[in-house]
């Protein structure tokens, strides 16, 4: 019984997180981030006339640079604290967490501090990317022929 009263407690004193306007602000934050990925991928293609299947790499390198310099600078943690997943789940939550182990493991050198420390988080993020892309083609392979 004491037990029950003790989980009782907790239940009634744990903040209750505010899903629907969490999931709304993220939902408005991704957009954003698709239409600033739009927009850079159109200015690249405009402006420097560059096709745009090429546009799209350098938008994608400028988001991830982007995503980087807001690290280094301190600010990317208050803006997801702001954004919520918005800014997480796209490449630039990616970019954050590489940079993130970078700059925390930096004291102790480029090879045995970065170079070993840097894709802790964001390792398995590219071990699953490349096994789920590799069984994926071998599934197309095998049932849509070469």
């Amino acid at each position: 019984m004491e037990k029950l009263k003790y989980r009782i407690i907790v239940d009634n004193n744990t903040p209750k997180e505010p899903i629907m306007y969490n999931a709304i602000i993220a939902f408005l934050t991704g957009g954003l981030m698709g239409t600033l990925g739009q927009a850079l991928i159109d200015i690249y293609s405009y402006y420097f006339n560059i096709p745009t299947s090429q546009a799209s790499i350098f938008m994608i390198v400028t988001l991830i640079f982007l995503g980087c310099l807001m690290t280094c600078l301190g600010f990317f943690d208050k803006w997801v604290h702001v954004c919520k997943c918005g800014l997480i789940i796209p490449i630039t939550g990616f970019a954050h967490a590489t940079m993130s182990a970078a700059l925390e493991y930096k004291r102790e050198g480029i090879v045995t501090g970065i170079g070993a420390n840097m894709f802790k988080l964001s390792g398995t993020v590219i071990v699953c990317g490349v096994v789920s892309a590799y069984v994926f083609g071998l599934l197309r392979y095998l049932i849509f022929g070469g």
